[in-house]
């Protein structure tokens, strides 16, 4: 491909609205082009490296004994109502009628369409186990689209659905699955972590996320340092130690602490440390349910444990005028002594004793506060979040901490919605059974930029080989100059017939802004033909990832260029 004949068009500043670099960086390298909130246009250089990644998940699907199938955006209300989730999923789900006034919305995820499909279709054991995927558009009515193409409205999206009769062959197929993803963001060139996560809106059994780790990356995650346990935070069980606290030793006593009202405030204020603090958090449930919920000073809640623990469809943090109605204090002075309410702690809060709680009195909290002694908990449970430092629940090893793009999520789903929407075979004896899923999704758009956020530097894109949407770059210092011209012309010429996916930078500008553009783009290895050097019987060789300048003979730099390329892939 020629630069001059090719629509490339860089920017030299990025747009007011791009945050992060991959946003940033695809826009000024001419791979995005924005059309409206969170929905964007791939321009060729972008489309390129797009179809790449797609490629590979292509490949690697159907390595599995996946099949590919196309199914529509339009999807028919009727169907989402069957699951139920016409009325759950939210105002994300993008709802609209036809002509006719017939209810439709613009499939987010496909499990409804899939399960109409296999229910239609596939009536014995025999026809199990499958596997139908497909790589196509969706849309979700984000509330605040950001990112570019990490959190857009309209993406692109490979999901799959596998369909079993037993459990275990359905953990069979989810293996397949898992063991898919992570040799496609091995062959995509990245550094990933495949963590326990939770199911969320889809629901299901247990599941999965694949994350790509990026200082910018929107997830927390955290990893054991001696074995392969990993977890998003919102999943991360906490190994809790069975030991007591120590001993009581001090009085329940209320204290003044006027306007102090935060945990580092009043642990300030008493010249404390935060784990020697219990923080009360009054929440509401979806069936205006209100409970206290204690976690030490220090931690966090864990929202996502909180519901699994209630049940219900959702949690809240009550309102100020909920919680002085329902403690006696604003915000900030709840405590769990004397409160009429449902108390529940996390674990950690056992080991706790002599502590600071809040004394449901504006501007009071008790100091030497205890457990049993001073109040009652209902339940105990692993409520908060996990951090870098915890212990490791599988082997008791540290954990540590990352940031991570997620760009896979696998699912165990089990009967969800073929229970719902009758999805049923008949087994070996006659029997009807409602067949097991699995749901499996890769955001093909959201890894492309999750790979810019991995690699860049203060210049420009570092596409990793296998997705870097041309291989080598070609630079024409002068085009003028009939030596470099022709050199150049041949040396793309051979790259081609060997196969390798070149852009030629034959354009009339000047060197300084071609080498900033090579930079911006990204391009793995960029080779520089200039009339100094080819006087001696050499280009110059650059690979984007770093290292030093080097001299290639002309002679031997096509098929030089060719093992360097394989090598890379």
């Amino acid at each position: 491909m020629r630069y001059s004949q090719y629509l490339l068009p860089t920017l030299k500043e990025s747009p007011a609205d791009a945050e992060i670099a991959s946003h940033q960086l695809m826009t000024r390298a001419g791979m995005i082009r924005k059309v409206a909130s969170g929905i964007y246009s791939y321009m060729p250089f972008g489309l390129r490296s797009i179809r790449k990644v797609e490629q590979i998940v292509r490949e690697e699907m159907n390595r599995a004994g996946a099949i590919e199938c196309l199914m529509p955006m339009a999807n028919p209300a009727e169907l989402w109502q069957e699951s139920g989730r016409w009325g759950k999923y939210g105002k994300e789900l993008l709802r609209f009628k036809d002509r006719k006034q017939t209810e439709f919305c613009m499939g987010p995820t496909h499990e409804e369409v899939v399960t109409d499909i296999v229910r239609n279709t596939v009536n014995s054991y025999r026809q199990l186990p499958l596997n139908l995927y497909q790589i196509q558009t969706k849309f979700r009515d984000e509330i605040r689209p950001r990112f570019g193409l990490m959190r857009g409205r309209e993406f692109i999206m490979k999901d799959a659905y596998s369909f079993d009769l037993e459990e275990g062959d359905a953990d069979k197929s989810y293996e397949k699955m898992y063991q898919a993803y992570r040799r496609i963001f091995a062959r995509c060139g990245l550094k990933f972590r495949a963590v326990e996560a939770d199911s969320g809106a889809i629901g299901g059994a247990f599941s999965h996320e694949f994350m790509v780790l990026a200082e910018s990356g929107e997830d927390a995650i955290v990893s054991c340092v001696s074995c392969e346990y990993a977890a998003n935070v919102e999943k991360a069980e906490i190994l809790c130690s069975a030991e007591a606290g120590a001993a009581v030793t001090l009085p329940l006593k209320k204290v003044a602490t006027p306007g102090q009202k935060s945990i580092d405030e009043v642990a300030a204020f008493l010249q404390l440390s935060a784990d020697k603090l219990l923080k009360t958090l009054i929440v509401q449930t979806d069936s205006d349910e209100f409970v206290a919920v204690l976690l030490r000073g220090d931690h966090e809640l864990n929202e996502i444990k909180l519901l699994n623990l209630l049940g219900g469809d959702w949690v809240v943090m009550a309102e100020e005028a909920d919680v002085v109605r329902v403690t006696g204090a604003p915000t900030g002075f709840a405590g769990p002594v004397g409160l009429k309410l449902r108390v529940i702690a996390d674990n950690a809060v056992r080991q706790m004793s002599d502590f600071v709680i809040g004394a449901n009195e504006k501007d009071c909290h008790y100091t030497g506060a205890n457990l049993d002694r001073d109040f009652k908990v209902e339940i105990f449970a692993d409520l908060r979040q996990a951090v870098g430092s915890d212990p490791c629940p599988r082997c008791g090893g540290e954990l540590e901490s990352w940031r991570g793009v997620e760009v896979g999520h696998v699912f165990k789903l089990g009967t969800k919605y073929s229970e719902a929407m009758g999805a049923t075979v008949l087994d070996d004896q006659g029997k009807s059974r409602e067949l097991i899923m699995g749901c499996y999704g890769i955001g093909i758009g959201r890894t492309v930029a999750a790979s810019i956020e991995q690699n860049h530097d203060e210049h420009g894109i570092i596409w990793p080989m296998p997705i870097a949407p041309f291989q080598v770059l070609v630079v024409m210092l002068n085009p003028k100059d009939d030596a470099v011209r022709e050199a150049s012309e041949d040396l793309y010429a051979e790259l081609l017939d060997l196969g390798i996916e070149v852009l030629l930078d034959d354009r009339k500008e000047r060197p300084g802004a071609k080498f900033k553009d090579a930079d911006l783009i990204g391009i793995p290895f960029r080779v520089t033909v200039g009339a100094r050097t080819l006087k001696e019987g050499q280009f110059e060789f650059k690979a984007r990832a770093g290292g030093e300048v080097e001299m290639l003979p002309v002679a031997e730099a096509a098929a030089e260029l060719k093992a360097r390329v394989v090598a890379a892939l």
